[in-house]
């Protein structure tokens, strides 16, 4: 078995650089509901917006 890897992601755009980690709160608590099972975060860094599906099922979005 493969050992595990400590990863970073950060999306860096114009002056602004936001991680993973951000990106993963802001979105639980757009949705605001504790039943998460799997999320879906797409940026468009371009539109200043992420947008976020859950459970398959659920869509919104929250600004960066």
């Amino acid at each position: 078995m493969a050992a595990k890897v400590n990863t970073k992601i950060e999306l860096q755009f114009g002056d602004k650089a936001v991680s993973d980690d951000v990106l993963v709160a802001a979105a639980k608590k757009a949705y605001g509901k504790k039943d998460i099972k799997n999320l879906d975060i797409y940026v468009k860094p371009e539109e200043g917006k992420a947008y976020y599906v859950v459970n398959n099922d659920v869509t919104g979005s929250f600004d960066l």
